[in-house]
Formats: C-alpha cells, structure tokens, sequence
C-alpha cells in the first residue's frame, strides 16, 4: 500500500499520461471546483512535465453556482457571454486537450428554479456547439475524473464523519481507477484497456440488427442500430491520431442506437444525479425511439425538464454495456455521480449520439443524421443494469444471440 501522497501523483500521472496522452507543445485546460484546487495542480504540474505548452485553467464553485440560480436577474440565463464561447471554442479548435474535474455536492441545486437551469443548458448548448461536436468527433482529447468533496463524499457516506467519509471515497476512487500506490496503475490500464478492445471485436464481428433487455425491474425494451453501427471502448483516438481515455474509471462498451427505432419500457435501476438534483425511481416508455411518458418518485419536474431541453433530449443516443460483475459494481457502493455509477451497470443515454458508425468521426452532422443517429444539445446516461438482466441480440439473418445473462456477459 503507497501512502497517499504516492496515490495522489499516480493519479495526476495516469489522468495526463494515459487519459489525455497529453503531447510536447499540447496546451490543457483544466476545469475544476475550486475545493479540487490542490489536485488541479498536481495535474497541472505532470502536464508540463510532460512537455505542455500551457495549462489554462476553468474555476468553478458549488456555493456560487447556486447564488447564482437563486439571485442573478433573469436574463442572464439565455445567454452565454462571448468570452466563454471563444474560451470553449477556440482551445478546442486549437486541439487542447481537456480535463474535467468532476466533483460537486449532489444536491446542490435542489429547489432552484428548473426553468432557470434548463434555459441556461439551452443557452450553453448554442453557444458552445462547435465544442460539442467537436468532443463529440474526436476533434481533441478530453477526460473525466473525480476527486471527493465533503459534501458528496457525506452522500455517498451519511453515517460516518466527515474526514472518514472523505478516506472511504478516496479508497473507493482509487480501487476504481486501478491505483494502489506501487506504480503500477499505467500498465493495468493498458491491459484493462486490451481486455475491453476484445470484446468489441466480438460484438462488431456480431454486427446485431437489435437488442432486446428484460430484467425483473419491468424492463421490456427493444433497440434496433443503425447500419453501419461500430461498438467503441473506453480509449478513443482523435482524428489526429492521438490516443486519449474519456472516463476514468471506464468498464463501457457502447454504440448508438437508431434514433426512431427504440421500443418498449425501460426501469433505472439506480438514482441520477442531474442539475443538482437526485432523481429516483424512475421508468420510461417509449415509442419510435421517443420519450412519450417519463414518471419518477424523486425528482419527476428535473426529469421532465431534462428530457424537453430540445426535440432531441426526448430520444436516445447511446447504449453501453457493463457487466455486473465488475470492479466498481463489486464494491456496492452508489457514488452520486454519472461517472463512476454509469461504470457499475448498462446504462442508455438520451440526447447526442456519438458518432459510432464506420467513418462517423468524419461525417458532418446531416450525415449522421441522414444514417438514423440522434441530434441534441444534451446527452445523460442512466443506469438499467441488475443482476438479472438479459440483453438478447438478433443478427441481420434472425439469429438470436445471448449477449448478457444473469447480468453480465454472455459472449
């Protein structure tokens, strides 16, 4: 066992030099809460050790974000100003890369105006679509991680202190992302990382025409892919060539789906944390790929402002593979947070669809919409993993192939 301090470096290390790849003369942006300051600048400092041409960095704060939505006026919230656009916009076109600190307390906003957070998602998603599609196209490198505040770690952790609650976070995040402290965290993500290409290699050999997922929640869907549709793992490559790992942690395999052809009903199976609020117990039905009624017993009004941020937030665009039996759900902890929770189970996603298609990175998007993806300015995965799920796929010839039994994989 490292001490901490040597846990604390081998994360900066694996987040620059394997998550972002970050290359001699690349500039990076990091974003980050203010509470994570110590940890941006353990990263900030592997960034130029590895030859980074800046790191710039993007603030931001629980407690000001919340001032914000309950006391700006209201105009503020259609619109974005000009200096955030080229801040976001012209970096990606430059091709930085892109570290995202993802921490905030999961509550945060509850009781704030939904209409105000919707509008101001709205507004984001105009003013930064060439970001969007950028991320979206493999335009630069990006990746997600976390480190514990006390308030999302007191979540995660109600019953212990504070401090404690912050140590068992800690532990959990590194047992997620594969670090002990002996150095050796970069070559178990290579492997991890070869692990997950084989089993895409199988599932693209497949090339399913559709999958059907039941489970004893209510489960009952049908989602047919596109032609064309390829399945991708956790490491992605720009169009320039540079390897990069969005999530970290990462246990995901994923495609998207065909915009008009999802049917049936599908059940969460564990909170969401969206826009400050927790929403649970929540179920869709849908229709020709539409959202066409949407209940939750927590959090019904974010749910349904979340769906309506546009035409497209109401239908899917992504669905991801992730057996039960696997390092984050073993630890049966429930984060509060998309990035590790969406690693324990399958999960769906409504809104943007990736680009997972032959020669989707380079199609604009007419293109992708003319081959049956989805178009948004949002994108939220939700979890549908249990330990009875069956995913049952149907090849272009009507043959039916068990893709995950019992809740974890089958092929």
């Amino acid at each position: 066992m490292g001490s901490m301090e040597e846990k604390l470096k081998e994360y900066a290390q694996l987040l620059v030099r394997v998550g972002l790849n970050v290359r001699k003369g690349q500039t990076l942006v990091i974003s980050s809460p203010v509470e994570c300051a110590f940890f941006a600048r353990l990263c900030a400092a592997e960034a130029y050790e590895a030859g980074c041409r800046e790191v710039v960095m993007n603030w931001s704060d629980d407690a000001l974000g919340r001032m914000k939505y309950l006391h700006a006026e209201d105009d503020v919230f259609d619109t974005v100003p000009l200096w955030r656009r080229h801040f976001y916009n012209d970096y990606a076109l430059e091709g930085a890369a892109y570290l995202a600190i993802s921490a905030s307390d999961p509550e945060n906003l509850k009781g704030v105006d939904h209409g105000r957070i919707v509008r101001a998602q709205q507004a984001s998603g105009r003013a930064l679509k060439d970001f969007d599609r950028l991320q979206m196209c493999g335009g630069f490198p990006w990746c997600i991680a976390s480190v514990p505040i006390p308030s999302w770690a007191k979540t995660v952790f109600p019953d212990v202190s504070e401090e404690e609650a912050m140590e068992q976070l800690w532990d959990a995040i590194f047992a997620s992302v594969r670090i002990s402290g002996d150095g050796t965290c970069v070559e178990k993500w290579h492997q991890h990382l070869a692990t997950l290409h084989s089993r895409v290699e199988k599932l693209n050999a497949l090339n399913f025409r559709s999958l059907h997922y039941t489970n004893s929640l209510g489960t009952d869907l049908t989602v047919e892919l596109p032609e064309g549709h390829v399945w991708e793992a956790g490491n992605d490559v720009t169009l320039s060539g540079q390897e990069y790992v969005a999530n970290m942690p990462t246990e995901e395999l994923y495609t998207s789906p065909l915009k008009t052809g999802v049917n049936g009903v599908v059940y969460a199976s564990m909170p969401l944390v969206h826009d400050g609020s927790i929403i649970d117990g929540f179920h869709f039905v849908v229709r020709d790929g539409k959202i066409v009624e949407a209940h939750a017993q927590k959090g019904e009004e974010t749910l349904r402002g979340a769906i309506s941020v546009d035409e497209g937030a109401s239908y899917f665009g992504e669905v991801a593979l992730v057996p039960y039996d696997s390092p984050i759900s073993n630890q049966k902890i429930l984060f509060y947070n998309t990035l590790f929770d969406e690693n324990a189970a399958c999960h769906i996603a409504f809104g943007e669809a990736y680009p997972c298609l032959q020669g989707g990175q380079k199609m604009t998007k007419e293109e992708l919409k003319a081959h049956g993806l989805n178009d948004s300015i949002t994108h939220v995965d939700f979890m549908i993993g249990t330990p009875d799920l069956s995913i049952v796929g149907t090849t272009h010839d009507g043959r039916e192939v068990p893709v995950f039994v019992n809740g974890n994989f089958a092929i």
